[in-house]
């Protein structure tokens, strides 16, 4: 990361937590370490981001429909889906700053630089590489990989490093009333196991056929050991999931739709594509026969957002033999049982959150009437997940027109989030308009007394127009579509 992109994104952390939108958890406790709290800008915005996935997944798909799984669930659920036997991060430390990395982290830093000197193909083959020797769980060979590459701490500047071992990420707990009775069980490291073991309920009480898909928004926890740059990766945090299950044999065509659909979501939101890339797993997890990433330019570089996996059929299969009961599903088309084939689309929904708080920034030099120069901080947020999408300032706290102003706001109020303030200039008040990212103002003045008009305010372009009071809602309604 260039001190450019360094400053960019310390810069966005103070933001976020100056304008309401991040907190670091506990912090009149010194906070607790890659835990944060959303604050009243940040929870509206991750809502709406929430609700705009789930709106693309279920009200626009008629054979995708939601279920809300708990966060406790049997221990042998992840004894079936491998977590308890193979859920952790290899991990390495340097002797000398006494450092602890993940190894593809490490990896693919050194790998990033490479890419920045004009080295491609010596990136290509390091992460190609690494790729390999994962999927083999060939932990020497990573280690020589590591010392051949010359990689070093970025503290010490030495490449004096440990043998790599393994850290199992999940937390557990305690089920029961009496410590000597308890049994210990997990937090849910990921939502996807919650929609595996509802499979048969959901599909016979929603009357679902094949193929059709199963989302779930939800809380998981990851004991992480490298947890770092800000909310990227945390130890408590939020997935937006779906299970779409397919006949087998269909998953390369259904792969290959919800690839395309998944890009067009984010495409949406009005994100340069530019922004996003591909990356390809060349060697899937054991349970999967293809998979890919949608990697954002984060100011840390290009990191991932949402993978796309076909999982075949492992997943019913595996909850099917620990459990003992059937999860096949009856084909009246082919009149065949079979266990379906599953295509994964799974995004997190911080990282989400982060990726629109990175692409939002900006900073941006006006001048002033005077002639002086100013800077202009503003959040480009998308008008339709914008915490506020309108905000309603008469031009003074006199005259009636702080009650047309109210009266337009409680207008305003069921259909959209409004904010309505009347202290300090009306050139301060847009500023903290911008600063939280709300893409329109509508100020009221004197004029308004005498025409019934109230000036409309864009963010992005400073532009303003004179609109009749009566069409606001309606007009707002129209742009933050």
């Amino acid at each position: 990361m260039s001190m450019q992109q360094e400053n960019r994104f310390q810069a966005i952390i103070a933001h976020a937590k100056e304008y309401g939108f991040v907190f670091p958890s506990s912090e009149i406790y010194e906070g607790l370490s890659a835990v944060y709290d959303y604050g009243p800008y940040g929870c509206e915005l991750k809502k709406n981001i929430r609700d705009y996935w789930w709106k693309s997944m279920t009200q626009l798909n008629d054979n995708i429909v939601g279920v809300d799984a708990a966060i406790f669930m049997h221990p042998t659920t992840w004894k079936a889906s491998g977590h308890v036997d193979s859920f952790s991060d290899p991990m390495i430390d340097n002797k000398d700053s006494k450092k602890r990395y993940r190894v593809d982290q490490l990896i693919e830093s050194h790998a990033e630089k490479l890419a920045l000197e004009g080295k491609k193909e010596e990136e290509f083959a390091l992460l190609k590489t690494m790729d390999e020797l994962l999927a083999k769980e060939d932990y020497s060979g990573l280690k020589q990989l590591i010392e051949d590459n010359k990689i070093v701490c970025d503290i010490s500047g030495s490449s004096n490093w440990t043998d790599i071992r393994q850290f199992n990420l999940m937390f557990s707990t305690q089920l029961g009333s009496v410590s000597e009775e308890a049994n210990e069980i997990y937090l849910r490291p990921e939502t996807a196991q919650g929609i595996f073991v509802n499979f048969l309920n959901v599909q016979k009480t929603a009357r679902m056929k094949i193929p059709f898909g199963i989302a779930q928004t939800g809380k998981a926890f990851r004991n992480e050991i490298v947890a770092r740059q800000f909310i990227f990766r945390m130890r408590e945090f939020e997935q937006m999931e779906m299970q779409f299950f397919i006949r087998p044999g269909t998953q390369k065509e259904w792969y290959e739709y919800w690839k395309e659909a998944r890009i067009n979501w984010h495409l949406s939101l009005g994100i340069p594509c530019e922004k996003y890339r591909w990356h390809v797993h060349t060697k899937p997890a054991h349970y999967a026969d293809q998979a890919v990433d949608i990697e954002f330019e984060f100011p840390i570089g290009f990191k991932e957002v949402e993978g796309i996996h076909s999982r075949t059929d492992y997943d019913l299969s595996r909850h099917q033999e620990f459990s003992g009961k059937k999860l096949t599903y009856f084909d009246n088309e082919i009149n065949k049982h079979y266990v379906p084939y599953v295509i994964e689309t799974s995004i997190g929904l911080d990282r989400m959150f982060l990726l629109i708080l990175s692409h939002a920034y900006d900073e941006e030099t006006i001048t002033n009437k005077d002639g002086s120069n100013d800077t202009r901080v503003i959040m480009r947020i998308p008008a339709r997940i914008a915490p506020i999408k309108l905000a309603i300032l008469p031009l003074v706290k006199k005259d009636g027109l702080p009650e047309i102003a109210k009266q337009l706001a409680d207008e305003c109020k069921p259909h959209f989030r409004c904010f309505y303030e009347e202290k300090d200039t009306i050139g301060r008040r847009y500023r903290r308009q911008d600063a939280i990212g709300t893409p329109y103002c509508v100020t009221v003045d004197q004029l308004t007394k005498e025409d019934g008009t109230v000036t409309l305010r864009n963010r992005d372009t400073m532009t303003q127009e004179r609109i009749p009071i009566s069409s606001v809602k309606d007009e707002i309604l129209k742009l933050i579509l």
